[in-house]
């Protein structure tokens, strides 16, 4: 481990350390899992981490955080959102986030209070300022702390260590909730998230990692890494084009751009 690293971790394991315990909201990504991981560490069973499922959060993010929570040996609760249940998200305005971060910390901050702990943490890192981020708004209001971002660390640096300490998300491809593939403005509908979901773990089905299929009516605009670019125009565009269209699509757009992420808060506002 390298000495500005090392300087990091120890001032993350210094902040955790000062807390009595923490709740961490844990979707079982890159961030999430590093900042629990430590927390356990040290703070043992004081540390809490809860995922929260909804029709946004596929079954197998559900199903990985709750294999991450088990190996990294802590307590881990799994609730449920309602977000598609409220009016100003369901809408879908540039704010969207905002709507809800505001239920999810709400449901968290209740837990932190039920365990008798002050701290509610996300894993929000120094490298998240340089997007459209609404639901830090929410993390304000809501007094949760973001002991990654506290202690410096990029998204470099969670990958760095996540690897040094031996954490299988290492080289996890950034995964955002479904919500994030619909334009502002666009209605989100539960039958819509699962055409995006079908459509996405069918591509996953193919071995690609890193993909995201973008809703515009009828016509699914597809970001790929290189790798999965490369092969969805050549050995398995047929299959690429037949696979999406299952989930109801009628045209398969392929994003000359590639995967990136944020390409939603592209658009004008």
């Amino acid at each position: 481990m390298n000495t500005v690293l090392k300087e990091k971790t120890d001032k993350l394991r210094m902040i955790l350390k000062e807390m009595s315990g923490c709740v961490v909201g844990f979707s079982g990504g890159v961030d999430s899992t590093l900042l629990f991981a430590v927390a356990v560490d040290v703070l043992g069973n004081r540390a809490l981490a809860v995922t929260a499922t909804s029709k946004t959060y596929p079954e197998r993010e559900l199903n990985e955080a709750r294999e991450l929570a088990e190996r990294i040996g802590g307590r881990h609760l799994v609730i449920v959102s309602e977000e598609l249940d409220i009016p100003e998200f369901r809408d879908n305005p540039r704010n969207r986030c905002y709507y809800c971060k505001k239920e999810l910390f709400g449901k968290l901050r209740a837990i932190a209070d039920q365990e008798g702990v002050g701290y509610v943490l996300d894993g929000t890192n120094i490298d998240d300022a340089s997007d459209h981020r609404p639901g830090r708004t929410a993390a304000e209001e809501l007094q949760v702390r973001s002991p990654l971002e506290e202690a410096g660390f990029t998204k470099q640096d969670i990958r760095d260590l996540s690897r040094e300490i031996g954490l299988s998300t290492w080289d996890k491809p950034a995964f955002a909730c479904l919500s994030s593939r619909f334009p502002y403005g666009t209605a989100i509908t539960p039958e819509r998230v699962g055409q995006v979901g079908q459509a996405e773990e069918s591509l996953r089905g193919l071995d690609f990692r890193v993909l995201r299929v973008r809703y515009h009516g009828n016509v699914a605009r597809v970001e790929l890494g290189e790798r999965e670019f490369e092969l969805a125009v050549g050995v398995l565009r047929n299959e690429v084009i037949n696979l999406v269209k299952a989930a109801g699509f009628t045209y398969v757009a392929l994003d000359l751009q590639g995967y990136r992420t944020g390409a939603m808060n592209e658009e004008t506002p």
